[in-house]
């Protein structure tokens, strides 16, 4: 009897993500605080109770294989759709399959991938059905449910988070993935480690890396040397995980601005030069330098701000490399500056105070009287030109409007060049002081 060849065909152009899916809960790796003896979902899974949730977690970590082990531990029906390209007619449909199912005494998991992608119509219609358990509704989603998913439908919803898989994990699951599909290959541990960095804690990347590096080696059917001159090549092609607007990306720059205002001016660096690695744009990040001067630097060192707008233009008018390294320069900058986030509070408190006021008029000694009708009218009467007064300034006027009780909003810090600001408010705020107390006597 000839060979199928058509088979054969089919069996060599399968995936190797797909041949390596894992086939039980012991073969995911990375997830053992998930899946590791006694952890809440393995003892869901294997206990056959099932509940509806969420996987939420960065691309490639086995969160669509989870689902389907779920079916299979649980001999239920699986089905999937996709947010991506599914609607409401397709959702229906697959909850009449659950119905028919259920009908059968089966029950039945539906997987949505993107989850977040879903509108909030197409999310809510899966409501009634979890409720009435038609469905084990389980959703993927590579963003933060908090912001992405509905409220009603999280709240009858676990999430599960599900994370990276680390570097030694993958380099292991390399080797093995090799030795299992690749017998005729010798893999270098050099290749494997380079791999697993290639890879970002992302298994499907890992494996179609494999895939890649099988058909850019050299040598004939019975030996395939996987080395670091492959690698090398691998690496020109790769890139590292990096979803603007996604969790990755706000993850990152508030890890780069928590550093600034932490002063570590080395760890600012490092997360500067990994946002610019997976592709973020420079501009971003001197306009996040801006808010940082103002916002946790201030007026303790007002040099920071010009620094950073200083960074921005050249960045804007010469591009790479020179602008990278000015923002650069910007951001070892204000890490290393003192620190003050006294003006951010004081404008946050002001302008609270500002709303509750409403419309409070201006008072009549702070209003400009450019005609002599508005003279007549008392606009300006009684108001004090401070460059008049002893060393320019009226002790004990009065600003803010009748009504509002005059509040201190600043309070400087005795930090960098505040800690002059410091003192002299303290100094003008006693002048003040006393006058009112002579002016009430």
């Amino acid at each position: 009897m000839e060979p199928d060849l058509f088979a054969a065909a089919s069996h060599n152009i399968e995936p190797l993500a797909a041949r390596m899916r894992p086939q039980s809960l012991d073969e995911v790796v990375g997830q053992t605080h998930l899946l590791g003896e006694g952890q809440p979902l393995r003892r869901a899974i294997e206990s056959s109770t099932l509940h509806s949730f969420i996987l939420w977690g960065p691309p490639g970590v086995g969160k669509t294989t989870l689902a389907r082990l779920v079916s299979v531990y649980n001999d239920a029906l699986f089905l999937q759709l996709s947010a991506v390209f599914s609607g409401v007619k397709d959702i229906r449909s697959a909850i009449d399959q659950a119905r028919e199912a259920a009908a059968r005494g089966r029950r039945t998991v539906l997987f949505v991938d993107e989850v977040h992608r879903f509108n909030k119509s197409q999310q809510d219609a899966f409501l009634p059905h979890i409720e009435d358990g038609t469905i084990c509704f389980i959703g993927a989603t590579t963003e933060n449910p908090s912001f992405e998913v509905n409220t009603a439908l999280l709240s009858r919803l676990r999430v599960y988070r599900l994370k990276s898989v680390s570097g030694t994990v993958m380099a292991a699951l390399v080797l093995r993935t090799i030795e299992r599909c690749y017998p005729q290959a010798e893999a270098s541990e050099a290749f494997c480690e380079g791999v697993a960095t290639l890879a970002d804690g992302d298994v499907r990347q890992a494996l179609n890396l494999i895939e890649l590096a099988t058909d850019l080696a050299d040598g004939d059917a019975s030996h395939i040397a996987l080395d670091e001159a492959l690698l090398a090549e691998l690496t020109a092609t790769g890139t590292r995980r990096f979803d603007k607007g996604g969790d990755v990306f706000y993850e990152q720059i508030s890890a780069l601005h928590k550093s600034v205002r932490g002063s570590d001016p080395d760890a600012s660096l490092y997360w500067y030069a990994r946002m610019l690695d997976g592709g973020c744009d420079p501009l971003y990040i001197a306009r996040r330098c801006i808010r940082m001067a103002s916002e946790d630097i201030g007026l303790a060192d007002p040099r920071a701000l010009q620094l950073a707008l200083d960074a921005t233009a050249v960045q804007e008018r010469l591009g790479s490399p020179e602008g990278e390294l000015a923002i650069a320069e910007a951001v070892v900058y204000l890490a290393c500056a003192a620190k003050s986030n006294a003006v951010y509070k004081a404008f946050n408190a002001a302008t609270a105070v500002a709303r509750e006021s409403g419309s409070a008029e201006v008072p009549m000694t702070l209003r400009n009287a450019p005609t002599a009708l508005l003279k007549d009218a008392g606009y300006g009467e009684g108001y004090r030109y401070a460059h008049d007064e002893p060393g320019a300034f009226a002790a004990g006027a009065q600003y803010f409007p009748d009504g509002v009780a005059p509040e201190q909003f600043y309070e400087p810090t005795d930090r960098g060049l505040e800690g002059a600001i410091k003192e002299k408010l303290d100094r003008l705020r006693g002048l003040n002081q006393r006058a009112q107390q002579e002016g009430g006597t």
